[in-house]
Formats: C-alpha cells, structure tokens, sequence
C-alpha cells in the first residue's frame, strides 16, 4: 500500500484528496473546490486534511459505474 511520506500515513488506492483535488479543479479555496464538486454532482466528505472523494464517486458522477449498464462499442463513433 502506498504511503504519503509527508504525513506517515496510508493511502488507500482510489482516494482523492484535498491536494489532488486543488490540482485536478484549478482552485485554492476549500469553498471554490467545493462549490465545482457539488456542481458536477460528485460527492465529498471532510476531513481533518480539507475535502475528500474517491474514484468511484468522481466516475459515478460521471454516468460509469454499476448503476448504468449501457456500453457501446467503439465503432459507434
């Protein structure tokens, strides 16, 4: 399992946290990246670090995962 040598901790594979999360939007403020994330409809949490997510929530909102069984082929194109 990885780990974030800075903080000594471990990381769990999947997690996205507060640091990525200002990497992947642009933003520096808690309340910018928060207010992108709830306009996507991707899901977060608090945490003693600032915000957090998962892949899973940022694919979920996205239209992938178990709930939407649609597939297409890449011929479709």
């Amino acid at each position: 399992m990885p780990t974030d040598k800075a903080n000594n901790t471990k990381l769990q594979l999947g997690l996205v946290t507060f640091d990525a999360l200002k990497t992947v939007t642009g933003y520096e403020r808690r309340s910018d990246i928060e207010r992108s994330l709830q306009s996507q409809g991707i899901r977060f949490f608090y945490g003693r670090n600032g915000l957090w997510t998962t892949l899973t929530l940022i694919n979920r909102a996205g239209g992938a995962g178990a709930e939407n069984s649609e597939f297409y082929e890449p011929e479709i194109i």
